[in-house]
């Protein structure tokens, strides 16, 4: 039988929902049937989620230091018992749910830290982060604006891209899902003018195509949103379309890439759900998320691409207003968990 890929999966902020959608997702039959996932945070606390949110007999075995290479030639002995990392220095006394806490902070970037530096050491095929809170993250001495710039320091990059995933729905003709590769992330709207260039969006769309075809898409069809309304009209609100984006179009092209655009963003993420497109690129965050969470918040994925290592995530937060409380909904981590072990068994191109 094919050896299935293990895959490193971040505990996320233990204040919010990460515990209990990690667990759910962990020993769903969707994951189990793909990959031998192996959770990094606290034991503790990811028992005492398996135990309400989960299954009462699951038996988690917490591991640390010296055993961890051993886990290459290891796998769960039953469908019932749960790998976890303990990976963080937060006493559970200190944690409070539902709270922004530093405590929290420290254990969701401690679980994060720990799980990339075992994938870039081989152990594991792939890195899949449940949500953290930014301002934990950063009441706990991490001064990044979220996962996505954390990773990119870890792994040593400065050219990558946050990337939503839209997997297909059961049944639906469609195979290969909407991709779309944001060029500006976590800034604010104000600042978006002064970032936005032509060599990063012209990153943005070579990422997004090599995504894709590792998708086994062989030829993508990407379409790169406008910034302005109406795509600027020739200049009348405003000249990025022209000066900015059209020129790194055309260079996509050159290069053998199927762009096209500027394209209005009012209609341009219509027609990619009709079929015209397997990616966008948007210009900035809200400009590519709102269309995806819309079309399927819980099953959507987030992927950060350019790094070396692959990692995927959840597409939405800690959703505090819930947390402990056995109502969170677990599919967009079954997804990201699903979608790295398919990128862990397809080559890349």
């Amino acid at each position: 039988m094919e050896k299935l890929p293990k895959i490193a999966v971040t505990m996320g902020d233990p204040a919010g929902i990460g515990p209990e959608i990690v667990v759910r997702a962990c020993l769903s039959p969707q994951v189990t049937e793909m990959c031998e996932p192996v959770v990094f945070g606290d034991p503790e606390i990811i028992q005492d989620a398996a135990t309400r949110f989960a299954q009462p007999d699951v038996k988690v075995i917490a591991l640390e230091g010296p055993n961890l290479p051993d886990l290459a030639s290891k796998a769960p002995e039953s469908k019932n018992q749960l790998f976890v990392v303990k990976c963080t220095d937060v006493p559970n006394s200190e944690l409070r749910p539902g709270l922004v806490q530093p405590a929290a902070g420290r254990a969701a970037a401690q679980s994060v830290i720990h799980a990339t530096k075992e994938v870039l050491k081989g152990n594991f095929q792939a890195v899949v982060t449940a949500p953290l809170n930014k301002e934990a993250l950063q009441l706990a001495g991490f001064a990044y604006p979220g996962h996505t710039e954390l990773l990119a320091e870890l792994c040593g990059v400065k050219s990558f891209a946050m990337l939503l995933y839209l997997p297909p729905p059961l049944g639906s003709p469609r195979k290969t899902g909407l991709a779309v590769a944001h060029v500006t992330l976590h800034v604010a709207l104000r600042e978006i003018f002064d970032k936005l260039n032509s060599p990063s969006v012209l990153e943005k769309i070579t990422l997004l195509h090599q995504f894709l075809r590792r998708l086994g898409i062989i030829q993508p069809k990407i379409g790169v949103a406008a910034l302005n309304p109406h795509g600027g009209e020739h200049g009348i609100f405003g000249n990025e379309e022209e000066q900015i984006i059209a020129p790194a179009v055309v260079a996509a092209r050159e290069r053998g890439i199927e762009a096209e655009g500027p394209l209005p963003a009012d209609t341009l993420f219509l027609r990619a759900v009709q079929g015209e497109f397997d990616g966008v690129v948007a210009m900035y965050h809200d400009q590519g998320h709102i269309p995806i969470k819309l079309l399927g918040m819980h099953r959507a994925v987030n992927v950060t691409v350019g790094l070396p290592i692959i990692r995927t995530s959840v597409a939405h937060g800690t959703a505090f207003d819930i947390a402990w409380q056995g109502r969170a909904n677990p599919e967009s981590m079954i997804e990201a968990i699903c979608l790295a072990a398919r990128l862990a068994t397809s080559p890349a191109t």
